[in-house]
């Protein structure tokens, strides 16, 4: 289908007239035939919408990937995107989204890394009639700041599922750690949730530590060398992304421990491979090219489609889904991903 319309059509707005903004967004999610390469071949004509994205910081592959997948998205709808890097840390954001609001945007999509940290700057956006999209977390407590939408996978069951996978592993027993992302990040809280709900059904499970490592490989480094030497005997860890369960794995590794079962969030291309060697239990998608790919196509819906919020336009909330990655379905999910298509 999506074939169709760029043969049929070199114009976004021409596209937009055939099918309407939300059509549009609905081919491109639904084509199995989507790839960078496609992004170069079409050009339509017109000058193109300016649109200001950021994420918590390109340091982690997951926002790494996004970036990507948003301006490949963006060369498919004429959509001119400006990054501005969260750089891993609230006030580093904060000064970036402060920078991004004294400018002119068609449309914003942020991940914010600390839930209530942007509240300022993007309300400014949001009065001055700029569509302002929330990516992965939560942007601030419900009802403060009026969204255009809000795109998000549910953390809860990610959290569960991983969880789920290393207690098979361990056998419902044993001392646990549990790393954790950003706590003011409503991702890493859910995951927490979905964590603990699971633990508690296993009254032989020991949880010997939760401390934060703020999605930083470095300080996940630093803790993992102080827990190694602390516990003998620890039996699985979860952490909130792949990233941090990797850079534990690689200090395990060097200290001879690497019996213990791991299990992450992300499903980025090394924990998929990670999967399938064996080296983790298990993650799960947090679908990065949906999120970011998404947000793209809901901001040019507002632009060009005229679409508002509430019924009969976008909804409030949209769950991106995210599969359990098993030895089975990895391959597939690293070809998806490939294509910026999950």
């Amino acid at each position: 289908m999506l074939d169709d319309l760029i043969e049929e059509s070199r114009s976004r707005r021409d596209v937009f007239k055939a099918l309407g903004a939300t059509a549009l967004a609905g081919a491109l999610l639904g084509s199995a035939g989507f790839s960078p390469a496609m992004a170069q071949e079409l050009k339509p004509a017109g000058k193109p919408m300016k649109a200001a994205f950021s994420n918590a910081g390109l340091q982690a592959t997951w926002c790494a990937q996004g970036k990507q997948t948003a301006e490949a998205w963006g060369k498919l709808m004429n959509v001119e995107i400006t990054w501005f890097d969260g750089e891993l840390a609230a006030p580093k954001q904060r000064a970036a989204i402060d920078n991004m609001a004294t400018q002119k945007w068609d449309f914003v999509a942020i991940q914010t890394f600390g839930i209530g940290t942007l509240n300022d700057p993007v309300k400014k956006m949001i009065d001055a009639g700029t569509p302002v999209i929330a990516m992965d977390t939560m942007m601030a407590p419900e009802g403060q700041l009026a969204l255009h939408t809000f795109i998000a996978p549910d953390n809860v069951f990610m959290g569960s599922v991983v969880t789920n996978e290393l207690m098979k592993k361990i056998g419902g027993k044993g001392n646990v750690v549990m790393t954790q992302g950003a706590l003011g990040h409503t991702g890493a809280q859910g995951r927490a949730k979905g964590f603990k709900e699971v633990v508690a059904n296993f009254p032989d499970v020991t949880v010997v530590d939760e401390q934060p490592a703020d999605w930083d490989v470095t300080k996940v480094a630093r803790i993992w060398e102080s827990l190694l030497t602390k516990y003998p005997d620890i039996a699985g860890a979860f952490f909130h992304n792949d990233d941090m369960a990797l850079a534990a794995h690689n200090v395990m590794k060097a200290k001879g421990r690497e019996g213990i079962f791991i299990g992450g969030v992300d499903a980025m291309p090394p924990a998929v491979n990670a999967v399938l060697d064996g080296t983790m239990v298990a993650t799960v998608r947090n679908p990065s090219c949906r999120i970011h790919g998404w947000a793209v196509a809901a901001g040019v819906a507002a632009v060009q489609g005229g679409e508002k919020t509430g019924p009969g336009g976008i909804p409030n909330y949209i769950w991106a889904d995210g599969p359990v990655i098993t030895q089975e379905t990895a391959p597939g999910h690293l070809w998806l991903q490939k294509n910026f298509l999950i």
